[in-house]
């Protein structure tokens, strides 16, 4: 079966790995993000890799005019349609306390406007009666902490858009796999205080494929992060206010 991807945010470190990850399976790729003569450079390297297709498209996720041109060009290729969602800004939560406009870009990044963009996508999907969604969420997202609530609230409510999403694919034979990263060695953590068990970009998109493969509903990435969070969201809350993580 022939089968396409479409990686938005394409330029992250992590969709990097897992561009080159599917296109060593023959899949064709659309790279999609602003910076498009740095994913020229990656879809060479996909086609050098085995990718049935590599393409770049211009991909802003505060500019949804563009969606409905994105999504038209993802129909004109046969077979199954997926979708792997990077997408996302972690402004230090210091600069958004001191400029509260920086949480519209954040959740419009992180959580609108790839919802925005999947839910275009979604009726396509329908129609063809498969594919797979993976949409990238974060352990931020499982517990509002004091050094990143704004981005942790964005991408817990990703995280509850891609349940739904889920639920509602499910019924069409598709898969929603919704993963949530620990730290991992990407230009959004770099310099980061208090990074500890990072993980490789590589790493994490071997973990995605086998989510994919599996259809697994929820992953975290490395594992040891489910068990991690667990004790995280369960620490009760007059003591974790009072705690700096």
């Amino acid at each position: 079966m022939n089968r396409t991807w479409i990686i938005l945010g394409a330029t992250s470190s992590m969709a990097r790995a897992f561009a080159r990850a599917v296109a060593e399976t023959g899949a064709g790729v659309l790279l999609a993000g602003r910076d498009v003569e740095d994913m020229a450079a990656l879809a060479t390297d996909c086609r050098l890799r085995g990718a049935a297709l590599a393409e770049v498209v211009a991909f802003d996720a505060r500019k949804p005019e563009g969606f409905a041109g994105i999504v038209a060009r993802m129909e004109q290729e046969e077979g199954e349609l997926n979708a792997a969602v990077f997408v996302g800004s972690m402004p230090p939560q210091a600069e958004i306390d001191a400029d509260p406009s920086l949480i519209d870009g954040t959740v419009t990044d992180s959580f609108t406007g790839p919802a925005r963009f999947l839910q275009l996508l979604a009726p396509v999907m329908e129609a063809r009666g498969g594919g797979t969604v993976v949409g990238v969420a974060s352990v931020a997202g499982d517990r509002g902490r004091i050094g990143n609530y704004v981005y942790g609230a964005a991408k817990a409510g990703f995280a509850t858009y891609l349940s739904g999403l889920r639920n509602r694919l499910t019924r069409a034979g598709g898969h929603v796999v919704t993963v949530k990263p620990g730290f991992v060695d990407t230009s959004m953590t770099w310099g980061l205080p208090g990074m500890f068990l990072v993980a490789s970009p590589e790493k994490v998109a071997e973990d995605i494929l086998k989510a994919v493969r599996k259809k697994k509903n929820v992953i975290y990435t490395p594992f040891f992060w489910r068990f991690i969070m667990l004790i995280i969201i369960h620490i009760p809350e007059f003591i974790f206010k009072k705690m700096k993580i």
